[in-house]
């Protein structure tokens, strides 16, 4: 694992459009990883290009996906296709005084490299507990774990987060200073991924709810 705390740039990675938005932080990289539970991967197959989305979860400076044998995304990637990874985190709209100057604030991650497949089957359960640690602390104890057929059925895939590129913009409306005296309302609008109440299924009975499920929408 890299223990260095900066991600160092490449020439992919390095951000050209707004630079001074660029973060070399690996810690907010294993954040931003962290806080999504969703990314983008694009990848060519067959003469094609395709961008599918999928879970994914981090372990050290390791980015995880899994998915069936028979997926035409897993095949190319365990094939050793170049990958593209995308998340976006969006944390507000920016609303100028011109409609050219509007904005988002938001920190996003985009990764560059090849797969490779987890072989034994220790090592893919290993991280699938650690997928569903993401999902909830805990729940790996509960929850029944795969079985051999189902292992068997299931690739577990990795990607190193040596080469990424961290983008972070968190700023105020940036108005030109002909349009500072318009009377339009200026300033951001927050957005944030809320916890709502969870929905039991009719098949608990009388299953004691877990502490990770009572406090959820804490």
């Amino acid at each position: 694992m890299n223990q260095s705390t900066t991600v160092s740039p490449t020439d992919r990675t390095t951000i050209r459009r707004l630079p001074e938005l660029a973060n070399h932080d690996r810690a907010t990289l294993h954040r931003i990883v962290d806080e999504a539970y969703v990314c983008h991967i694009a990848f060519g197959a067959d003469d094609d290009t395709h961008c599918i989305p999928t879970a994914h979860w981090r372990s050290g400076d390791y980015l995880y996906i899994h998915g069936s044998n028979g997926s035409r995304m897993i095949k190319a990637l365990s094939a050793g296709a170049q990958a593209c990874i995308a998340m976006t985190l969006l944390d507000g709209l920016v609303l100028a005084k011109s409609a050219f100057s509007h904005s988002m604030n938001y920190r996003s991650v985009v990764v560059y490299g090849r797969f490779e497949p987890l072989q034994a089957s220790a090592d893919k359960l290993a991280a699938l507990d650690a997928f569903m640690d993401k999902i909830a602390r805990g729940r790996k104890h509960e929850a029944r774990p795969g079985n051999g057929k189902e292992i068997n059925a299931t690739s577990v895939l990795r990607i190193s987060l040596a080469e990424a590129a961290v983008k972070v913009s968190a700023s105020l409306p940036s108005d030109k200073p002909e349009d500072l005296e318009l009377a339009v309302w200026a300033g951001v609008l927050p957005l944030r991924m809320a916890h709502a109440m969870p929905i039991p299924a009719e098949t608990n009975g009388s299953v004691a709810v877990p502490d990770y499920v009572t406090g959820w929408a804490d």
